[in-house]
């Protein structure tokens, strides 16, 4: 199937987008990238998701798939080649409680609450944060990768943990994943940073970095 059959609206470094990017790609499925300015949102992503109106929105023939985790599955049900999901379908739900469970608890509730708060706050932040790490810890151990020897659904899910996080700690000056503490963690970020189809289409540091430092000071008083 050609690019023209397939698109992605996405902002360049949004971790929603890159799940949708880095399942087509570990899939061979080649698309057409359109960069959103989620700042002056258009009238075509304003038109395929009319109820959130965010990015990602994957486009397949005439139909619009709107937020990542549902693109996911139905990009794992339409391109049968390389699974994604695991076969059994309790690994299957545990996949998806893990998915939903780190970004809400580990992203919104813990890293980047503490990215933006001081003091109670952040010291609460923090420790949800490590709350949900040593959970995933026990997940990751003994594995390359939470999919077992590649890359899979949750891989995909949680991968904005590699990268982004470590923008955050710098922005922040904060320490959210401590590297003796939750080691397999640690190995498992190397391993899929180091993934080709995740190396060559990460967002640049430089750049990200300015960006959260700028929505951090949206986000906090003056």
């Amino acid at each position: 199937m050609g690019s023209k059959d397939v698109k992605v609206l996405n902002f360049w470094v949004s971790p929603f987008g890159k799940r949708v990017e880095w399942a087509l790609k570990l899939k061979g499925v080649e698309y057409e990238y359109i960069e959103e300015d989620i700042s002056n949102k258009s009238n075509l992503l304003l038109e395929l998701n009319p109820v959130y109106k965010k990015v990602p929105v994957l486009v397949h023939g005439n139909k619009a798939i709107a937020e990542s985790f549902v693109i996911l599955e139905y990009i794992d049900e339409t391109w049968k080649q390389y699974p994604l999901m695991p076969h059994d379908p309790y690994e299957r739900a545990h996949a998806r409680f893990w998915a939903t469970s780190a970004q809400q608890k580990l992203g919104k509730e813990g890293s980047w609450t503490a990215l933006i708060k001081s003091g109670e706050e952040k010291e609460k932040a923090l420790n949800t944060a490590s709350e949900v790490l040593e959970k995933l810890e026990e997940e990751i151990k003994g594995k390359k990768f939470f999919g077992g020897d590649n890359i899979g659904y949750l891989d995909i899910a949680l991968g904005w943990i590699s990268y982004i996080i470590p923008i955050w700690e710098e922005v922040g000056s904060i320490q959210i994943i401590d590297r003796l503490k939750f080691p397999a963690i640690n190995e498992w970020m190397t391993n899929f940073l180091n993934h080709p189809v995740v190396k060559d289409s990460l967002p640049p540091r430089d750049k990200a970095l300015d960006y959260y430092h700028l929505s951090v000071k949206k986000h906090t008083p003056n």
